[in-house]
């Protein structure tokens, strides 16, 4: 038997950005394992962001199952 495999999801965030602090704090109490992108960190990443969202510089941003997610539940 295989079991199918598990995508990490990915957020992209910014310490700055209480959207992205409130989305991390859901996630940790979900416990949702995910990697996270610290944009204040990683500013080579911007450009990904932006093609994920359509041109915004804005974050939190989740890969999860694929989808795309922007901002907090739409917020942000």
């Amino acid at each position: 038997m295989t079991t199918p495999e598990v995508e990490i999801p990915i957020l992209y965030s910014h310490p700055e950005c209480d959207f992205s602090n409130m989305l991390k704090e859901e996630m940790d109490e979900e416990g949702v394992i995910y990697t996270e992108i610290d944009m204040s960190l990683h500013e080579d990443k911007w450009p990904e962001v932006e093609e994920l969202t359509g041109g915004d510089r804005t974050t939190p941003v989740l890969i999860r199952n694929g989808e795309v997610e922007v901002g907090y539940h739409g917020i942000g």
